[in-house]
C-alpha cells in the first residue's frame, strides 16, 4: 500500500508543478487525496529523499514540466 500512495503523491507533487493553478482548484475537490500526499510526505524516510540530492528536481525535460499555456 505504501507503493501505492508513494506514487500517488509523486502524482500530486508534478501535478502541483506541471499546473499549478489548476490543482490548486481542484485540491478543493479532492481533499482526502491532498491529506494523503501530506503524510507520505511526511513521513521521515521520504522527507529525507525530497531534500536529498538523490531527487530529481522538476524541470522542462519530463513529463512534469511547467504547462504555462495549459494551465487555467
Amino acid at each position: 500500500m505504501f507503493g501505492l500512495s508513494f506514487a500517488l503523491g509523486a502524482f500530486v507533487a508534478g501535478l502541483r508543478y506541471a499546473f499549478p493553478k489548476t490543482t490548486r482548484r481542484l485540491e478543493k475537490k479532492i481533499p482526502r487525496v491532498v491529506a494523503l500526499h501530506d503524510r507520505v510526505a511526511k513521513r521521515p524516510h521520504v522527507a529525507a529523499y525530497l531534500v536529498s540530492e538523490r531527487r530529481i528536481p522538476f524541470n522542462q525535460m519530463g513529463i512534469f514540466r511547467h504547462y504555462k499555456e495549459l494551465d487555467g
